[in-house]
């Protein structure tokens, strides 16, 4: 049994490797070796005429068929992996180019290279599983896959995109401050209309957001650049719009406004959360409690990374990328916790009083003395002068 089985395998793979279906290649290897299988059963039969080979048969029969199974799932997974491979490259590069010159006519663009190349996808794999043995459910369901995996690469590629939006918007609005319409430099001589040309780079900026803001897959018309321009464009009735109904700005809904509340709010973990960090915590609570000391490196440690946190601007770090936050964090970090700690560190100015600096109670005690006195000696030579005076007219 286990030579026929070797047999049948070396056979089955030279057959698939000539070129034979796969479906012919394993019927006829199986009718093939199942046939000198009872041959040498028949020989058999002669010198062990008590010998029953149903079971051998059978079991080597199981083993082919189990043979068989693992070959057509890998071969069918390798001509899945395959076409999926010719998909992502056939959409992948056209629908960046797209995106760059992202317009009103880019989703249908899109739409049209979807399909376009999603139905030659599919026409090469319905021929490629023509040579298995599926029924119409599985075949069905391959060629569901493979369409999903299209629609996949589409919006993984338009949120990859999307996340570049702004720096897309600044690039826009650069090139078309910077290039009149033919594309070439222009030439400030002071006659051109700035607030037109700025304006029209804001449009163009504002239809790209538009492009990027939604994948749009199923044709379905939306009126997001609409309420884009309205609200970012023409702030002037996009504020009377909100003073007279605030419902007919989308971009102040209040059901955007209760989410926001709901999760600024909701500044505490979940109960599950809290229960493990009181049971997992315990010894460490426990050890806080023994030594006061911890509480006050803890509190010390809270200070100065919330410092920090404020000083770096963590949020604002990270605004362009994980990879340039982490970057500008680490050469900014050390000298900001130096700088926090130098300032801790530092004594709090004190008030020295003396004899260059007398108490202000002091100062004021003798201003006045000092004012009665020249009260006084400017009364006693008034006197003085009046006397002096009076004996002179005597």
């Amino acid at each position: 049994r286990s030579g026929t089985l070797e047999k049948f395998k070396e056979a089955f793979e030279k057959a698939l490797n000539g070129g034979e279906k796969f479906s012919v290649a394993a019927r006829n290897c199986t009718e093939s070796y199942m046939a000198l299988f009872d041959e040498g059963y028949q020989d058999a039969f002669v010198e062990l005429a008590n010998w029953d080979s149903s079971k051998v048969r059978e079991k080597l029969r199981r083993d082919i068929d189990a043979h068989v199974a693992s070959v057509q799932a890998a071969k069918l997974a390798e001509l899945t992996s395959s076409y999926e491979v010719r998909v992502k490259e056939a959409l992948y590069g056209p629908v960046e180019s797209l995106f760059d010159g992202a317009n009103n006519e880019t989703w249908l663009s899109i739409r049209n290279l979807l399909r376009c190349e999603t139905e030659s996808a599919v026409r090469g794999l319905s021929s490629g599983l023509s040579g298995f043995d599926l029924d119409e459910n599985a075949r069905g369901k391959m060629i569901t896959t493979l369409e999903d995996y299209a629609k996949g690469v589409i919006e993984t590629k338009a949120r990859e995109e999307a996340g570049r939006v702004v720096v897309r918007m600044k690039d826009r609005f650069s090139n078309l401050f910077a290039y009149d319409a033919d594309s070439m430099p222009r030439v400030w001589t002071g006659k051109e209309d700035i607030r037109f040309i700025t304006k029209t780079a804001r449009v163009e900026c504002l239809k790209l957001l538009s492009v990027m803001a939604a994948i749009r897959l199923d044709d379905t018309a939306d009126n997001i650049e609409k309420i884009l321009f309205t609200a970012l464009l023409d702030p002037s009735s996009s504020a009377a719009a909100i003073k007279s109904n605030k419902a007919g700005d989308p971009l102040a809904s209040s059901t955007w406004d209760q989410e926001a509340n709901r999760r600024s709010n909701n500044w505490l973990p979940p109960p599950w959360a809290i229960v493990a960090l009181l049971i997992l915590g315990f010894n460490e609570f426990m050890t806080v409690l023994r030594n006061p000391l911890y509480l006050g490196l803890i509190f010390v440690g809270y200070l100065v990374i919330k410092a920090a946190w404020v000083q770096l601007d963590i949020p604002g770090q990270f605004r362009y990328g994980v990879l340039a936050g982490l970057l500008s964090i680490s050469t900014k970090l050390i000298p900001t916790i130096m700088n926090i700690l130098r300032k801790l560190s530092e004594p709090a100015p004190v008030a020295t009083t003396g004899a260059n600096n007398p108490p202000r109670h002091l100062t004021a005690a003798t201003k006045a003395l000092e004012n009665g006195s020249t009260r006084s000696s400017t009364a006693s030579s008034g006197n003085k002068t009046e006397y002096s005076d009076h004996n002179k007219e005597q």
